[in-house]
């Protein structure tokens, strides 16, 4: 713990994405594609269908294997040691953060498929802004009470530095 009054530095707890078996699908996909085009590829009739066949299984990884893959990289979700971050977004990036310091409810919610990846999908609702929804979550229990703990340490810190009677200084200069 430091002294009351002293800026606590940010650590970085968890960083993470959403559960892979998103792209199970898209796996499934891959194996197919594969398959069907050297079964096909060298057998078709004109030598010009074999072209066609390459730029159809092409086309199709592009648009069902690699597209889901990129979307499901894009999207990060970072635990500090003050705040929960969410980045996602493939050309333009998207950022949404929330301060364990104001706390926040959590709710979980877990289907019957997340329920057996051991996954789920996290709310956090402060009451002032937009819910911050962190899908599919692995290890969801745990993420659950790593929030909580963060939550708890957080509102301790601030209500000790206020009965302290320090006053911080601005986090940035002129601020």
């Amino acid at each position: 713990m430091p002294p009351p009054g002293a800026p606590v530095e940010e650590l970085l707890i968890a960083r993470f994405r959403g559960h892979a078996r998103r792209l199970f699908w898209s796996a499934l996909v891959l194996i197919g594609v594969c398959g069907a085009t050297a079964y096909f590829y060298g057998n078709l009739p004109a030598p010009f269908q074999n072209w066609m066949l390459l730029a159809a299984a092409g086309a199709a990884v592009l648009l069902l294997v690699i597209v889901p893959f990129l979307v499901w990289r894009a999207r990060t979700y970072t635990i500090t040691t003050r705040r929960v971050i969410v980045r996602d977004g493939i050309g333009a990036s998207r950022r949404r953060e929330l301060s364990h310091a104001r706390g926040y409810s959590i709710a979980v919610r877990r289907g019957l498929l997340q329920r057996l990846w051991g996954a789920g999908t996290i709310t956090l609702t402060n009451g002032v802004d937009a819910p911050l929804r962190l899908a599919n979550v692995p290890s969801v229990n745990l993420v659950h009470e790593t929030l909580a703990d963060q939550i708890e340490v957080s509102q301790i810190l601030a209500h000790r530095d206020a009965q302290s009677g320090v006053v911080l200084p601005p986090a940035h200069p002129g601020a």
